[in-house]
């Protein structure tokens, strides 16, 4: 054989191995990903009221870490990068800040960025009710200027015990930077 036709012969070779290779892992079976349905879903409001040096009988939440140029009564320019804020918020089952609690939300956020208006949640729904008791866990990057944005159920206590899932946060209400309200609508998709 001269050269040439050895290598046609080597790539009509190559080309059948491939061919042959790609047919022969068997049948193809195509996963069809149904969407679960939540298991569990619940809608709660929780309500921040940040200490301003001003309101300490109705703050529920306070600034515990401040960037070196901060403080922590105000929150720092730069999109509040670099505050820590530790909270204790009632929970509703309405939007109404003086609607009977069902529990607390009960955690911190951190604003992690100075370009962009975002932090990051690490919190409990603490429910001590006729309706519920135990908690439920939460974390997850919270990008603030999005309508709404989703965060992980991690896990839970009592009722809520080992449960996973997702809850998608909106801002429902704030007064400028001392008072927000969230609305939590909570789709667990493990529950025990």
């Amino acid at each position: 054989m001269t050269p040439k036709n050895l290598t046609s012969a080597a790539a009509v070779f190559l080309l059948l191995l491939v061919v042959c290779s790609a047919t022969s892992t068997g049948p193809r079976t195509h996963h069809h990903h149904h969407r679960r349905l939540p298991c569990k879903r619940m809608i709660f409001y929780f309500h921040d009221i940040l200490y301003n040096g001003h309101n300490s009988e109705n703050a529920t939440a306070t600034i515990v870490g401040a960037p070196a140029w901060g403080n922590t009564t105000i929150l720092a320019g730069k999109n509040h990068f670099g505050n820590v804020v530790v909270f204790d918020d009632p929970i509703t089952l309405d939007n109404n800040l003086h609607s009977p609690p069902v529990g607390r939300a009960q955690g911190f956020y951190l604003y992690d960025k100075k370009d962009i208006f975002t932090a990051w949640l690490g919190f409990s729904f603490v429910f001590n009710s006729t309706d519920h008791k135990g908690t439920i866990n939460f974390a997850g990057a919270d990008p603030l200027m999005n309508k709404t944005r989703d965060i992980s159920v991690i896990g839970g206590t009592g009722d809520f015990f080992m449960t996973r899932g997702m809850a998608t946060l909106s801002t429902d209400a704030f007064e400028g930077e001392v008072y927000f309200r969230l609305r939590a609508d909570i789709r667990l998709y493990e529950c025990w």
